[in-house]
């Protein structure tokens, strides 16, 4: 298929079985998650709301994902902000603007969630890919990893 015919969706209990956790592995470490834990944390996040995970699907496999969540702000007017989190495309697919794709599909949704602006974290060297798709650097991520 070509890029313009996959379409981005939101992710489903049954993705599971389309290699949604593979893709998330081209991104970082997953860990051993089970079918009932996957569906658990999508009940746990439908009940929730506020959050956004859209995926690329091709041939019933999943080829693509990312997420969002939206943070209820105090600040402007207790508005909210959209976290895009988890971008990833299978290697495969990677140059066919699917990741663009995903982007898009998320500022939507802060868009219709009433966002009054989104915002993500990235490598140094995927700048570039996030200013195509119309984000702008501003300040500096800081991280403290909490153990466990």
């Amino acid at each position: 298929m070509t890029s313009e015919e996959l379409s981005v969706r939101k992710l489903e209990q049954g993705d599971f079985d389309k290699g949604f956790l593979t893709v998330l592995g081209h991104l970082t470490t997953v860990g051993d998650v089970t079918r009932e834990m996957f569906e658990e944390q999508i009940r746990r996040r439908d009940a929730v709301g506020g959050y956004h995970t859209v995926v690329i699907e091709d041939n019933s496999r999943i080829v693509a994902t990312a997420s969002m969540v939206v943070e209820l702000k105090f600040i402007h007017g207790c508005s909210k902000v959209g976290h895009i989190e988890d971008v990833v495309v299978d290697p495969a697919y990677r140059g066919k603007r699917l990741g663009l794709k995903l982007i898009e599909a998320l500022i939507e949704s802060a868009r219709g969630d009433g966002c009054y602006k989104v915002i993500l974290d990235c490598a140094e060297g995927n700048v570039p890919f996030y200013e195509k798709a119309g984000l702008v650097r501003k300040e500096v991520q800081m991280v403290r990893y909490l153990d466990r």
